[in-house]
């Protein structure tokens, strides 16, 4: 029997991801990463996307390197960009999702396929490029851990002093991948002191570009343990919301 649509003609929620990996070299997802994670393969993983948030459609895009915690494979989250901004601050409150406001442009007209995504005036990822075909998608169920941590420096800014002591949050999510298409498309990571992908992370080798459409069946998010809080004060300053290296809140000036 043919499964029935999940949206009707005209939703966005029902919009592919776009999903494009390249690889680094391997010396530059470390010094990214707070001590306590290890990294893996130096693949780098770009999302850009569009799903209901809080009832209205949240575009967003989203930087991950693979590492493990506590001997579990996962993807470290660097930055999340969002265009709704009642998202933004609650979910570093609560969970320490590295959220912060961007404008994002995502649409595919035909076969062609186009994402940009722009902070503080810089446009830091574009990407375009053409549908190939559809591409296998995984079988079953599979689970994604993506890392967030979550911290309090303590009032005042005292030295190595929290409110509340640097954790790892695991977001444990549960997919079904129910379609997948190749695109043939060039990355560009454009240089921007807010978002400094290009800097931090610069491309070695294009690995894949994708549109992936996903049911999510199950996510858990639940604190995974605590970091050291001295060996993590050098990643607390942080560029906005994101995990970049920062410089009291803004770009690092070296």
């Amino acid at each position: 029997m043919a499964q029935a649509p999940m949206t009707r003609p005209g939703e966005v929620a029902g919009w592919p991801k776009l999903v494009v990996r390249y690889r680094t070299h391997e010396s530059n997802v470390a010094p990214l990463l707070p001590p306590g994670l290890t990294p893996l393969d130096p693949t780098v993983t770009i999302g850009i996307y569009c799903v209901p948030i809080l009832g209205e459609p949240e575009y967003g895009v989203s930087v991950k390197v693979p590492a493990t915690w506590n001997g579990v494979d996962g993807q470290y989250n660097l930055g999340m960009g969002i265009d709704q901004e009642a998202a933004v601050f609650i979910s570093g409150e609560l969970n320490g999702q590295p959220k912060f406001l961007c404008d994002i442009e995502f649409f595919r007209l035909g076969d062609h396929v186009g994402a940009r995504a722009v902070h503080q005036g810089y446009t830091f990822v574009e990407f375009a490029g053409e549908v190939t075909g559809e591409a296998k998608p995984e079988v079953g169920d599979f689970v994604e851990h993506e890392w967030w941590t979550k911290y309090s420096r303590a009032v005042g800014g005292a030295e190595k002093q929290y409110d509340y002591p640097p954790h790892v949050v695991d977001v444990a999510t549960t997919f079904e991948q129910q379609h997948v298409e190749d695109i043939d498309g060039e990355l560009k990571l454009l240089d921007s002191p807010w978002d400094p992908v290009a800097r931090y992370l610069p491309i070695d080798e294009m690995v894949s570009a994708q549109l992936v459409t996903h049911q999510a069946k199950a996510r858990d998010i639940t604190n995974a343990g605590p970091l050291d809080p001295d060996a993590f004060w050098p990643h607390a300053d942080v560029i906005g919301g994101s995990r970049w290296p920062g410089d009291r809140g803004g770009p690092r000036r070296n």
